[in-house]
């Protein structure tokens, strides 16, 4: 079967259409014919050798944390029927690699129904950024009515947690540069402020005591610690260890240990059926464009996901 795969870490040049050993389930498994998926900074990360599988079977390592597609095959005691469009949360790290692959199998926990209205294309961006998003607000655990900053309030991360946020009840401060503002605002921050290294300066101008709470999504970690209250929460996506200051709770967002709640993964189809939570495609790129893709990924600037389609 046809995937992209890397044999060595690299640049976006070093990921190539390959053919692989077809996938079959297990008990409990569920396989995909996979009809996109999307590109996440995580797989840049990925194919630059920061995280590889541990697993030497002697294939190359497929990337991709986020896939849609249809059901083709079913494992024993596993909830779904072939034929039924899904979406799912990948780890590529894990025996089966990841979702640059035309049939994959994940753990049916790991699976949901793809929102009504929405393409499969669509369906695609949202189960690793949105679980990684509530994931980060279920650990700093803020009551309704606390404040919470965000930062790289733009990106998917980042929008998807000011929308959950604010649906969860909290005051939401997020930042943006200009051509961005709107779009944050539109998601549903109550206050925007000026992106940039000095954005903790910026958020304490308009909540002078600090925040709450802050996900970083621009990962600027020690920079913006100044933004939080005495006591207050950070957390962050890239595992910086710190130090904080001033009693500031870290915590660190690994998605895998929501990659299998399934709970988790079907409310955020219930919030974007409910039109809650938006769904951003920037473009699409057949399989073989995939450097490119990654490429555009890598220059900064997209709103919305890109999605490799197969």
């Amino acid at each position: 079967m046809k995937a992209i795969a890397i044999t060595t870490i690299g640049g976006p040049e070093v990921l190539e259409v390959v053919d692989i050993p077809e996938p079959h389930v297990g008990p409990g498994d569920v396989r995909i014919r996979v009809a996109a998926a999307a590109v996440n900074p995580t797989d840049t990360i990925f194919r630059s050798g920061w995280y590889r599988r541990e697993i030497d079977d002697g294939l190359p390592d497929v990337p991709g944390m986020d896939a849609a597609g249809t059901i083709d095959e079913v494992g024993q005691g596993a909830p779904w029927s072939i034929g039924d469009e899904v979406m799912a949360i990948v780890l590529p790290t894990g025996p089966s690699g990841g979702a640059y692959a035309s049939r994959i199998v994940v753990p049916a926990d790991s699976v949901a129904r793809i929102p009504a209205g929405s393409t499969l294309i669509e369906a695609s961006t949202l189960p690793m950024n949105g679980l990684t998003a509530r994931r980060s607000l279920d650990q700093l655990a803020l009551r309704p009515g606390q404040t919470l900053a965000v930062t790289g309030a733009a990106g998917a991360y980042g929008g998807y947690v000011v929308q959950l946020a604010t649906q969860d009840g909290l005051r939401v401060i997020a930042d943006a540069s200009e051509a961005d503002e709107s779009l944050v605002r539109a998601l549903g921050a109550d206050l925007v402020v000026r992106r940039g290294d000095d954005v903790a300066q910026r958020i304490r101008e308009v909540i002078p005591d600090g925040v709450d709470g802050l996900a970083d999504g621009a990962v600027q970690d020690e920079k913006v610690l100044a933004a939080v209250k005495d006591g207050g929460d950070l957390a962050v996506v890239r595992g910086w260890n710190g130090p904080t200051e001033r009693g500031i709770t870290l915590h660190k967002t690994f998605v895998s240990s929501y990659a299998r709640n399934h709970a988790a993964l079907d409310r955020l189809r219930q919030q974007v059926e409910s039109g809650h939570v938006t769904l951003r495609v920037a473009d699409t790129y057949d399989a073989a464009d995939a450097p490119q893709a990654h490429r555009r990924l890598e220059a900064g600037g997209t709103r919305g996901r890109l999605v490799i389609t197969f």
